[in-house]
């Protein structure tokens, strides 16, 4: 797509930023880029992919902007998935076109279909709760979509997340923190890597109004566009929805079970529970000072909602697979080990039991270990390692 002549000059681009954000200097990591490099800024048409596109134009890097189209033509004609429907390419669009830079729309729908949605479904069904921006990033946003750039020319490819990538003296890399820790994205990355010599994140020591204000002040028209707050793929709904219309002949109710045994009520299927929920459980109180019941485990195989006492969700290790490190090779490991993607890192021991599981200790014993869920550890602000919690074959259920 050829730039719109009424793009920002470069030079007063950059003179723009400079003013409304003077950290600019270091917002690509100090990273060292060779002559020739050619950015490509994956843009889902918010602020925060935009920005990231600013801050690559006023740094001097060629740079083109990439937009996913995650749908089929039906789906986005209906507007699902936010940060693919018709009015996100068009915004992703203009932005690139106010930039002065080519910006083009690559087809990832099947991948996305298959290896995001179809695993997200599976998982449910399997009893597990997953996390599906995990997986886009590691084998369809970092890994498909950088393949793709990299054929039109592109040496590096760069994102919106709110972590940083930096390149020490010896020209190794680590995955950081955000500056931003209310909005700090590494957990979602740290099986990405791989990639992180080929990849910027220029927000990563900003924060998100100082974002806005960027945008603003280069009157972008996706300034004040709200952010995202569901899955991609969820089109605005409950992801039960979702559930509940794919697997379909994949699920039946069956008996919500006390830890001691008794029915206490049924369940809708197993797809619909994960670990550590307490609403819409349908349980009413016995007595008025009963404890309110939490999913403690879901078994597939015999169809089967365990509840109990918030005490008994609490546990002093996990199990975790699909192991990797950063940077390598495995061992132990110390730090704090964050649960959930917005969740509060807390002190633990990470010790390797073969090149693809861990055993993780915490130093106080942790609520809502949802099998499925992803685990990270970080020294610091690095992230170290990370894995896929497994569910805890040590505790005995009726």
């Amino acid at each position: 797509m050829v730039p719109s002549s009424s793009a920002i000059p470069a030079r007063l681009l950059a003179d723009r930023v400079a003013t409304l954000a003077p950290v600019q200097p270091a917002v690509l990591g100090a990273r060292r880029l060779g002559s020739g490099s050619v950015v490509a800024v994956a843009m889902s048409g918010g602020v925060d992919s935009s920005v990231a596109a600013v801050l690559a134009v006023a740094a001097g890097l060629e740079t083109v902007g990439v937009t996913m189209r995650l749908w089929g033509t039906e789906e986005v004609e209906r507007g699902e998935g936010g940060c693919c429907s018709i009015d996100a390419v068009e915004d992703a669009r203009r932005v690139c076109s106010r930039l002065g830079i080519p910006h083009y729309v690559l087809n990832l729908a099947e991948q996305f279909r298959d290896v995001v949605v179809g695993d997200f479904l599976r998982r449910y069904a399997e009893g597990l709760t997953p996390n599906p921006c995990i997986r886009c990033n590691e084998r369809v946003k970092f890994s498909e979509l950088f393949r793709r750039v990299m054929s039109l020319g592109a040496t590096h490819i760069a994102s919106g997340h709110y972590a940083r990538v930096e390149e020490d003296a010896e020209g190794g890399f680590s995955l950081r923190r955000g500056l931003d820790r209310r909005k700090d994205q590494s957990y979602s990355l740290y099986r990405n890597g791989a990639v992180l010599p080929r990849l910027l994140l220029p927000l990563g020591l900003l924060e998100k109004p100082m974002v806005r204000q960027l945008a603003q002040g280069l009157g972008l028209a996706v300034a004040h566009k709200p952010d995202s707050q569901e899955l991609c793929f969820v089109g605005g709904r409950d992801h039960r929805e979702l559930l509940a219309e794919r697997l379909q002949g994949q699920f039946a109710p069956g008996p919500i079970l006390s830890l001691g045994g008794e029915e206490l009520g049924r369940h809708r299927g197993v797809p619909f529970y994960t670990v550590g929920q307490r609403q819409g459980l349908g349980l009413a109180a016995r007595r008025a000072d009963s404890e309110p019941h939490y999913v403690v485990r879901v078994d597939p195989a015999r169809n089967i909602v365990f509840v109990g006492p918030w005490r008994a969700l609490l546990r002093g290790s996990c199990s975790v697979s699909g192991c990797v490190y950063l940077p390598g090779p495995p061992g132990p490991r110390s730090g704090r080990a964050q649960l959930r993607a917005h969740g509060q890192a807390v002190p633990a021991s990470w010790r390797p039991e073969s090149d693809a599981s861990a055993l993780v200790s915490f130093a106080d014993p942790q609520a809502g270990i949802a099998p499925g869920q992803s685990l990270v550890v970080y020294d610091g602000d690095r992230v170290v390692a990370g894995g896929e919690i497994v569910a805890d074959k040590e505790v005995e259920f009726p």
